[in-house]
């Protein structure tokens, strides 16, 4: 395979081009991959809308979670073989960084990071694949290189709540509603879900929140305060907007309520909260990606849900053909679906 189908970023707030690229020889610790699902997040939108500072790459390709099947491998590569079913994430693991990608439109070159995603073959990092098994759906590995590894790390690995710990998760799209299900394996009770999306409330309902609350019709401290006087032992801010982080750092109990910040912020937005709320003994963090070690955490998300514990089919709400992924963006920026899937084969 020599070209590739690919949705190409040309200019910031334009629609992306879909174009057939010269795909370039493997260089060492470099994977060549035919991927079958890419997911489409917040992050992205967000890269196509300038909202990530000045891109000094275009033309460029995009997407950074996916699943697909190795075809061949470059001098180097350890880690996985030609017919490998493999997790893409923008999370590195273990392996080589094969660095960055150049493919030519018409000899005009086109820019790619370590991993792409939105496209039907791409040149990958070897430290940004990882190998699963063959029967586990590449669907649903397709969703473990961003949102649930994310979500479920915010919790697991950053917040690290014991059994019976009181949850605010601020945010129900796909990374909030990971942050939701791991925090009910965690044994969190009760666990509040705030949206200002009702139908994305109803699913945060449906998969085991105990309270949803929709900002734009009930104050959420207030709720929140009537069920835990003195605000719940932990939060999750998954929007990205600096007004909710301030209030889930504000919402956590004083004297150990810990406030974790997951949400990317638009280029230039600044915090400006109370210091005074971190002297009354709360805690604010931050987390790469949910400090999530994809060799390590990768096996533990595909055992959970084998076993049930987790149910990545709430997160799919709709999937779409490569060319239909400028739709998939409009859809996702206006809440009309919690996490878009490009299936590459449609």
């Amino acid at each position: 395979m020599n070209v590739t189908k690919a949705a190409v970023l040309f200019d910031t707030n334009e629609p992306l081009r879909i174009l057939l690229l010269t795909i370039p020889d493997l260089k060492q610790g470099q994977v060549l991959v035919r991927i079958k699902y890419s997911g489409i997040c917040h992050t992205q939108l967000g890269e196509c809308k300038g909202e990530r500072g000045d891109d000094r790459f275009l033309p460029h390709c995009l997407g950074h979670e996916g699943s697909g099947v190795v075809e061949a491998v470059g001098d180097g590569v350890s880690k996985v073989m030609a017919g490998d079913k493999v997790i893409l994430s923008w999370i590195r693991g273990n392996g080589s960084n094969g660095g960055p990608v150049r493919y030519l439109w018409n000899d005009i070159p086109v820019n790619a990071g370590p991993i792409t995603t939105f496209q039907n073959y791409a040149v990958i990092s070897e430290d940004r694949v990882t190998k699963i098994p063959n029967t586990f759906s590449l669907l649903y590995a397709a969703l473990i290189g961003c949102a649930i590894p994310t979500g479920y790390g915010a919790v697991i690995n950053v917040a690290q709540p014991r059994p019976g710990m009181s949850m605010a998760i601020f945010g129900c799209g796909g990374i909030g509603l990971c942050a939701l299900m791991a925090a009910k394996i965690s044994g969190c009770c009760p666990v509040f879900a705030v949206d200002t999306n009702d139908e994305k409330l109803t699913v945060a309902k449906e998969m085991g929140a105990d309270y949803i609350i929709n900002p734009f019709k009930t104050d959420s401290l207030s709720m929140i305060y009537q069920v835990c006087p003195d605000g719940p032992d932990c939060s999750i801010e998954a929007t990205g907007i600096t007004d909710v982080m301030e209030q889930a750092l504000m919402c956590v109990k004083n004297q150990g309520g810990i406030a974790t910040i997951i949400g990317n912020a638009r280029f230039g937005d600044r915090l400006s909260f109370d210091p005074r709320q971190l002297n009354l003994g709360k805690q604010l963090r931050g987390t790469w990606g949910g400090d999530v070690i994809p060799d390590r955490d990768f096996p533990r998300i595909i055992r959970l849900i084998e076993c049930g514990l987790m149910d990545p089919s709430f997160l799919i709400s709709k999937i779409y053909s490569l060319d239909g992924i400028n739709t998939a963006l409009d859809d996702l920026e206006n809440g009309r679906v919690i996490r878009p899937i490009i299936d590459m084969e449609q």
